[in-house]
C-alpha cells in the first residue's frame, strides 16, 4: 500500500517534476558554455558543471549564497536572471501542482485506505466487520462498544462515516468509505485477520449484501455470517449457500405479531431476551383476536398476510392492485380515505396494520382508521428513524422500525449464539410458563432489557471451572455459577435459560443440575451480574471460595470486598 501511494504521487507530479528537470539542466548547461571574467576581468573559462550545477541549485531554490566561486561575467549574470525567473516559474508550478494532488479526492482516499490497513492490521483483539453504517449499523455499533467488541466498519456514504466519527465510543471505529459488495475492500477490512469474527451485511440494498455474505463464505467459510433482507427469494439465496443466519426484518416481525395475537405472553419473553441490553423494558403489547385490516401489499403486508393468515386471522387487505395472489378480502384503494376502511370493515376489526413504505401516509392512515374505530390495535410501520419523533407524537400500539428489528437479531446472535436455539423452545411452551419466566427476568433486571449471554465449560471459556471438572467430575452444581463471588449466600441476578450437553438440550435447568466439561449455558441478567460470573469462571480461588465457602484471597482482595467491610463494621 506504501509503494503504490508513493507511485501514484509521483504519476501525478510527473510533469512538474519533469519541468524542474529541464529548467535545472539548461540552466546548468548555459552556465558551463559562458565564459567568465577573473579577478583582473580579463575573459576567463566557463564554470564546471559542479560549479554551476551548486549555484544553480541555491539559487533556484531561492537561498542565494552570491556569486561563487568568482564575479561573473555581465552574460553570465544576464543567463542567470533569466535562470531565476524560470526556477520561480518551475516551482510554482511544482507546489500548486503538488498542493492540487493533497486536496485531490481520490489520492485522499488512497491515503486514508492506507492508513485504514494498516491499523486494522495490528488489531490483536476480536472484532466484527459491518457492512453499512446507516440507521441499522449505527445502533449495532453502540451496542457493540458497550459490551466491549472492537468494530471494523465499511461505508460509501461520506456523511454517515462523519456521522459516525462524532459518536461517543469507548473504542475508535475503524472505518473506511468503500463499496462493501467488493472483495478487495472486505479484505482490506480485515476479512481473512485471525481476530475477525464474523461479518454482518447491513446495508439497505439487497443485491449489496448478497455480494458480501456470498465473498465472505467463500474467502472464509469460518466466520460467522449475518446478512439483512427484505426480499424472500434474495433470503432464499442466501440460505442456499450457507449464510448462517439471515435477519428479514418483514418475516420477523411479521411473525412475532401473528405469534403475539395467539400467545401474548411468548411475544413478551421473546421482547425481553432480543432486546438491547439495559434499556427500559419495552412497552406490553397484547393484540387481539378477531378480525384485522392490513393496508398495503409491499414486501412487508405480504409477510404480515401470510403469517397471520397462516395463524386462521380473519383478514382484510386494502391494496391498489385489482388482484392479489392471496385468498383474502381485498378492496381496492389506499387506505387514507374513510370510504375504503369502511369497506373494509374497520368499524367491527380489532386491529389495522399501516404497512406501506411512505411513513406520512401510514401515519394518515392510522389517525383515519382510529377515528373510524376508537378501540382499534394499531400496527404502524415506521420506515425512517428520524421520524420517530412523529411516531411518538403518535403513539400507536405497536410500532415496526426496521432497523431496530435487525440491530436486535444481530446482537442476540452476537452476544448469545444459543438464543435462537432457545427460543425455538419456548415457541411450544405454554403462555402461563412464557408468563411465569418473563416476570422473572423482568424482577431480576429491575424492569430493564436483561443481557443474554452464553458460556462453554471448557480451557478457553471457563478455565477454572474447567481445570475443577476434569480433576473431580460431576462435582460441581449448577448454583455454584449463581452465588455472588463477594458473598456466596447471595445470588446474582441471573437465570439460566438453556443446558446443552452432547448436543441434547434442558431447558431452564434447575440449581441441582451437575454440570460436565464441555456444557454449554445460555444465561439472562444484569451486566455486573455476568462480569461477578466471570469471576467465578475465570479464577480458581474465587471458584473454591463460591463452591465451599473458603477464602483462600489474598488480603486486597478481603479489603475490598463488601462483604468482608460489611462483617468488619458489624463486629465494631
Amino acid at each position: 500500500m506504501n509503494s503504490s501511494i508513493f507511485f501514484l504521487a509521483l504519476r501525478r507530479m510527473r510533469a512538474p517534476l519533469i519541468v524542474l528537470i529541464v529548467i535545472y539542466a539548461v540552466s546548468t548547461l548555459g552556465l558551463t558554455l559562458i565564459p567568465g571574467v577573473d579577478a583582473q576581468a580579463q575573459p576567463a573559462p566557463p564554470m564546471s558543471f559542479f560549479h554551476a550545477f551548486y549555484f544553480v541549485s541555491y539559487t533556484a531554490s531561492t537561498i542565494g549564497f552570491g556569486e561563487i566561486p568568482g564575479a561573473f561575467s555581465d552574460a553570465q549574470r544576464m543567463w542567470v536572471t533569466v535562470c531565476i525567473f524560470l526556477s520561480v516559474i518551475g516551482w510554482s508550478y511544482s507546489i500548486i501542482s503538488l498542493l492540487a494532488l493533497v486536496q485531490d479526492k481520490g489520492f485522499q482516499q488512497v491515503l486514508l485506505s492506507g492508513r485504514f490497513a494498516r491499523r486494522v492490521k495490528h488489531l490483536g483483539e476480536p472484532f466484527y466487520i459491518i457492512c453499512g453504517c446507516g440507521e441499522t449499523g449505527l445502533l449495532i455499533a453502540r451496542a457493540l462498544d458497550r459490551s466491549g467488541i472492537r468494530i471494523v466498519a465499511i461505508e460509501r456514504d461520506h456523511a454517515r462515516i462523519q456521522e459516525l466519527e462524532l459518536e461517543d465510543f469507548a473504542a475508535d471505529i475503524l472505518v473506511v468509505c468503500a463499496d462493501a459488495a467488493q472483495p478487495q475492500n472486505l479484505l482490506l477490512a480485515g476479512l481473512k485477520h485471525r481476530s475477525c469474527r464474523g461479518v454482518l451485511a447491513i446495508t439497505d440494498d439487497d443485491s449489496c449484501n448478497l455480494a458480501v455474505a456470498i465473498a465472505s463464505r467463500l474467502v472464509n467459510p469460518g466466520l460467522m455470517i449475518v446478512a439483512r433482507v427484505a426480499s424472500p427469494a434474495v433470503e432464499r439465496n442466501m440460505m442456499s449457500f450457507g449464510t448462517h443466519y439471515v435477519v428479514n426484518h418483514f418475516e420477523k416481525f411479521a411473525d412475532y405479531l401473528a405469534q403475539a395475537i395467539q400467545s401474548p405472553n411468548w411475544f413478551r419473553l421473546v421482547d425481553l431476551l432480543t432486546g438491547l441490553p439495559g434499556h427500559e423494558v419495552p412497552e406490553r403489547h397484547d393484540p387481539p383476536v378477531g378480525d384485522w385490516v392490513v393496508c398495503g401489499y409491499g414486501l412487508f403486508g405480504q409477510a404480515v398476510v401470510r403469517n397471520l393468515d397462516r395463524q386462521g386471522v380473519s383478514l382484510t387487505v386494502i391494496a391498489p392492485e385489482q388482484h392479489l395472489p392471496v385468498n383474502v378480502r381485498h378492496i381496492v384503494g389506499h387506505g387514507m380515505e374513510a370510504e375504503p376502511l369502511r369497506q373494509a370493515g374497520i368499524e367491527t376489526a380489532v386491529g389495522v396494520v399501516a404497512g406501506g413504505d411512505n411513513d406520512t401516509n401510514n401515519l394518515s392512515i392510522a389517525m383515519t382508521a382510529k377515528e373510524l374505530n376508537p378501540n382499534l390495535f394499531v400496527v404502524v410501520r415506521q420506515n425512517r428513524v428520524a421520524n420517530e419523533v412523529l411516531f411518538d407524537a403518535y403513539d400507536a400500539d405497536f410500532t415496526m422500525v426496521p432497523s431496530r428489528i435487525v440491530a436486535r437479531e444481530c446482537m442476540a446472535l452476537i452476544t448469545s449464539p444459543l438464543l435462537p436455539r432457545f427460543l425455538r423452545h419456548v415457541r411450544s411452551w405454554p403462555d402461563a410458563r412464557a408468563a411465569r419466566v418473563a416476570k422473572q427476568i423482568e424482577e431480576l433486571c429491575i424492569h430493564r432489557v436483561p443481557l443474554v449471554w452464553s458460556v462453554r465449560l471448557d480451557a478457553a471459556d471457563a478455565p477454572a471451572v474447567h481445570q475443577l471438572l476434569l480433576l473431580e467430575p460431576l462435582t460441581m452444581e449448577l448454583a455454584a455459577l449463581r452465588r455472588d463471588p463477594t458473598d456466596r449466600e447471595r445470588l446474582l441476578p441471573l437465570l439460566p435459560l438453556l443446558l446443552v450437553r452432547d448436543g441434547r438440550d434442558q431447558e431452564l435447568p434447575t440449581d441441582e443440575t451437575l454440570l460436565k466439561v464441555g456444557d454449554e449455558l445460555l444465561f439472562a441478567g444484569t451486566r455486573s451480574a455476568k462480569v461477578a460470573q466471570n469471576l467465578s469462571l475465570d479464577n480458581r480461588n474465587v471458584l473454591d471460595y463460591v463452591l465451599t465457602g473458603h477464602d483462600a484471597q489474598g488480603f486486597l482482595w478481603r479489603l475490598l470486598s463488601p462483604a468482608r467491610r460489611a462483617s468488619g463494621r458489624a463486629a465494631q
